[in-house]
């Protein structure tokens, strides 16, 4: 389950974060930088406020990486009460020798790496981290005005780092000026933290004080614990872009199509030896009936996003060579039914540079048809009594 972050700069901030549901509150102050640090004094009151409620962490501050001012200031922190402790680790100085020092706080106090994406972060620490006892890293980004997280790390990456967390038994967390169209297309790689501050703040970015409509907008994105989809009055309005459906698809069920076409990637794909030496040019467009909410599009909880479909199949080419368009074409579509709201999904894949003209494959696949085609091998796989 994915939780959310929100960043806020003491106690008022976080009661306007709470009362919106913020899953972790995350202490910072944004105008002293990425991970800049707030007063301890803030810290404690701010800890104190929230009263156990949620978990709180706190930022270590933008530090040079040497091991006696880290270590002195992960303490300092750490004493305030807080549940987790974020370090930037930066490519300057001693990154490797600050993560063994704190081997001796981590025991008391978990703490969370914080790599930058527009900062050549080294992720070959994550191993390291987890031998001192770091319960987490993130990604995030350093320069704000640079460009989202997402202009930095494409899916794929950010997948692998996922992935590689989870690998380790580690927290894995996404920031880095997230806005809402973000939140579909990285709840797909299951993080275990989204961290906010810019998209829950009012007029002025990420300086400016918490708005909290901004803040309830972003919490409807992600899913909660323990939802329960069969409670009445569920407003389907909000589980639109979490990816929740409210039934099963029937095949008079209205539906909108959602269109990418024209989407040209650079595949390793075909039989023949000599295709697996290079990429070569796919062209990919994709038809997805997707169940209507009920209700006029106003904003990202009231749609499905199309960057899920360009997406997953980023995240397919991704994974290796593929030596059938047949093959390739079947991954998708499993891909974008896989979402609930998805009623049926036409997929064309064509390679255009085989010197035989532009060739291809177009199927067509059908939630019905999918699930049918479950049943015989739920039924092979049932025990016999």
């Amino acid at each position: 389950m994915t939780r959310m972050l929100a960043s806020v700069n003491g106690p008022a901030e976080a009661d306007i974060a709470l009362a919106a549901g913020a899953d972790i509150i995350d202490l910072k102050d944004p105008t002293r930088g990425a991970l800049g640090a707030v007063a301890t004094d803030v810290i404690q009151a701010t800890v104190q406020s929230v009263r156990g409620r949620r978990p709180v962490s706190a930022v270590a501050g933008d530090l040079p990486m040497r091991p006696d001012l880290v270590a002195a200031t992960v303490r300092d922190i750490a004493a305030t009460g807080v549940d987790y402790v974020k370090l930037g680790i930066f490519p300057d100085g001693d990154p490797a020798a600050c993560i063994k020092e704190l081997a001796a706080i981590a025991p008391h106090t978990k703490l969370i790496a914080v790599f930058f994406a527009d900062a050549a972060p080294d992720l070959s620490l994550l191993p390291l981290l987890r031998q001192s006892g770091f319960a987490g890293a993130m990604i995030d980004t350093r320069g704000k005005s640079a460009g989202r997280l997402l202009d930095h790390f494409d899916v794929t990456r950010l997948r692998g780092f996922v992935v590689d967390c989870r690998a380790l038994n580690m927290i894995a967390g996404l920031a880095g000026s997230l806005e809402p169209p973000d939140i579909p297309r990285l709840l797909v790689l299951a993080p275990d933290l989204l961290g906010f501050r810019g998209a829950l703040c009012g007029p002025g970015g990420r300086t400016a004080a918490l708005d909290p409509e901004r803040v309830r907008a972003v919490r409807d994105l992600i899913p909660l614990e323990g939802l329960d989809t069969t409670v009445h009055e569920v407003d389907y309005r909000l589980l639109a872009a979490r990816g929740y459906a409210p039934e099963a698809p029937g095949d008079d069920v209205p539906v909108d199509l959602v269109l990418v076409d024209d989407f040209i990637l650079p595949v390793f794909i075909g039989a023949y030896a000599s295709e697996r030496d290079s990429p070569q040019d796919v062209r990919f467009a994709v038809t997805a009936s997707v169940m209507r909410t009920g209700r006029a599009a106003e904003d990202m909880r009231d749609v499905f996003s199309y960057d899920l479909i360009t997406d997953g199949i980023r995240m397919l080419v991704g994974a290796g060579h593929v030596a059938l368009v047949e093959t390739l074409a079947e991954q998708i579509a499993a891909t974008v039914l896989g979402h609930p709201r998805v009623t049926k999904v036409v997929v064309r894949v064509q390679k255009l540079q085989t010197g035989s003209g532009i060739v291809g494959v177009e199927i067509e696949r059908t939630q019905t048809a999918a699930r049918a085609a479950e049943r015989p091998l739920l039924a092979e796989a049932a025990p016999k009594s």
